[in-house]
C-alpha cells in the first residue's frame, strides 16, 4: 500500500485548507450581489428580464458563437440540441461511455440509442480513430426514409438531407454524434466534424465542461450544429443551475428559444401556442448571477490554469501517478484536474487515503455501458475507455483567488 501523505499535504498547500478541501467550489469576488438586489428590486425575477438577453448576447461575443439561448440545464441544453439535430425515436447516437450520465439521459428523453465509440487516450474525449473505423465496419449511407419537415413555427422549417447513414447490424438510422469535452479538455474536434460530414450525421457537441476552453482558437460547442454549455455549481463559472446552447444558424436559434418558452406566440393577451414546447427557459435572477460570473471568466480560467501548471510539476517527481495535460492544439480551462494511477490497483487506495484525510477525490463517473439502463447497447470494446476508467482520480480544482 503507497503512502499518499506527500501528495495530500501539497494539495492542502495548494488551498491553504488544513481541514478540508473539497473538490470544486464557486467563486463570487464580483457584481452578484448587486445584480442580483437590482433583479428583486425591479421584480424581475423569472424568465423574462434584461439579464437573460444580456447573458445571451455577452456568452455569444465570448465564445464567437453567431447566437447563444439560455436554459434551466446543461441537460436541457443538450435535450433541445438533439431535437433541433432532427434525433428521433429509435435514432441512434454516437456518443462516449466516459461522459456524466446528463449526455445519455437527454437523448433517451427522445427515445434514441446511445452507441459508445471508444476515447483518446491524449483527450479522454471520443477519438475520431476509433469513430472513423466503427463506422466503416458497421455503417453505410444509403437513402434517408425519414425525410420530414420536422417543425413549422415561426417561420422555421427544418428539412433533412436526402440521404442519411444507418447501422447495418440494428438497421437503425445514425442521427447524431455527440463528443464530449472530457474535464474541459477538447477533444479531436475538427476531424470528429469531418467524419459526421462524410457520413451524413449532425454533429452536436457536449460542450458542459469547457466554457472558455479552445480547439486551434476556437472555442469549444461552435464546431457543430449546436452546442451545449452547463452552468452547474461546480462549473467554471455557475449561474446556480443553468445551461445554453450555442449557435451558428440564427433562425435555429430563434426557434430553439420559441420551444424552451412553451412555444407561445406573443400576443399581449392571448394564450396560443404553434408547437409542443418546453419550459426550459432561464430566470432572469440565475443570468443575473451568469453575467456577473461572465465579468470574470477570463480570471478564473487564469487560476485553474495556475493550478494545474502546479499540479503538473508536483507530481513530475511522485511514482505511480501521471497528471492530465492538455492535448495539443487545445487551450484547456481544466475544469477538473486529473491524475492517473499507473497501477490501475492503486485508484480505491488513493480515493480512500485522500477522502479520509480531508482532500476530495472522485473516480471519473461510472461508464454508461455499465449502467442498467444502458448496458445492451452496442460499444466498439472501448479499450481505452475503460483503461481511463481503471486509474483515474478527480483532484481539487476549484478557482483560487
Amino acid at each position: 500500500m503507497a503512502d499518499y501523505k506527500k501528495t495530500i499535504d501539497f494539495i492542502k498547500s495548494v488551498y491553504g485548507n488544513k481541514d478540508f478541501t473539497p473538490l470544486a467550489v464557486p467563486v463570487f469576488v464580483g457584481n452578484e450581489k448587486k445584480y442580483l438586489n437590482e433583479c428583486i428590486d425591479t421584480t424581475f425575477v423569472s424568465s423574462v428580464g434584461k439579464f437573460v438577453d444580456r447573458f445571451e448576447e455577452e456568452m455569444a461575443k465570448y465564445t464567437g458563437a453567431k447566437r447563444a439561448v439560455v436554459c434551466v440545464s446543461g441537460t436541457n441544453a443538450l435535450h433541445i440540441s438533439l431535437l433541433l439535430a432532427g434525433v428521433k425515436q429509435d435514432d441512434e447516437v454516437l456518443t462516449q461511455a466516459l461522459t456524466f450520465i446528463a449526455t445519455c439521459n437527454a437523448l433517451s428523453y427522445i427515445g434514441a440509442h446511445p452507441v459508445f465509440i471508444d476515447v483518446d487516450r491524449s483527450t479522454m474525449g471520443l477519438s475520431p480513430d476509433a469513430l472513423k473505423e466503427w463506422l466503416a465496419k458497421n455503417a453505410e449511407v444509403r437513402k434517408n426514409t425519414r425525410v420530414t419537415d420536422l417543425h413549422k413555427s415561426q417561420n422555421f422549417a427544418y428539412k433533412e438531407d436526402k440521404l442519411a447513414c444507418y447501422n447495418k447490424n440494428t438497421g437503425r438510422r445514425i442521427k447524431a454524434c455527440v463528443p464530449m469535452h472530457s474535464f474541459g479538455h477538447p477533444v479531436r474536434i475538427e476531424e470528429i466534424a469531418a467524419i459526421c460530414k462524410e457520413w451524413h450525421i449532425e454533429l452536436v457537441e457536449d460542450a458542459a465542461e469547457s466554457i472558455g476552453s479552445t480547439y486551434k482558437g476556437k472555442h469549444t460547442g461552435t464546431f457543430g450544429k449546436v452546442g451545449a454549455i452547463s452552468f452547474n455549481g461546480n462549473k467554471t463559472i455557475t449561474t446556480g443551475g443553468g445551461g445554453m446552447m450555442l449557435f451558428n444558424d440564427e433562425e435555429l436559434a430563434t426557434y430553439a428559444k420559441h420551444i424552451i418558452t412553451q412555444a407561445k406566440i406573443l400576443h399581449r393577451w392571448e394564450f396560443c401556442h404553434d408547437h409542443i414546447g418546453y419550459n426550459y427557459r432561464m430566470p432572469n435572477i440565475n443570468a443575473a448571477i451568469g453575467c456577473a460570473q461572465l465579468e470574470n471568466l477570463d480570471r478564473y480560467v487564469v487560476s485553474k490554469r495556475e493550478v494545474a501548471v502546479k499540479y503538473a510539476e508536483f507530481f513530475k517527481n511522485v511514482d505511480g501517478i501521471d497528471f492530465f495535460t492538455e492535448p495539443e492544439n487545445c487551450f484547456s480551462n481544466y475544469w477538473l484536474n486529473v491524475v492517473i494511477l499507473k497501477n490501475k490497483d492503486a485508484q480505491l487506495d488513493f480515493l480512500q487515503q485522500t477522502n479520509d484525510n480531508g482532500v476530495m477525490t472522485r473516480p471519473i463517473w461510472e461508464l454508461m455501458n455499465r449502467l442498467p439502463m444502458f448496458e445492451n447497447c452496442e460499444t466498439d470494446g472501448l479499450k481505452n475507455t475503460v483503461w481511463f476508467a481503471d486509474r483515474v482520480v478527480n483532484i481539487p480544482s476549484s478557482v483560487r483567488l
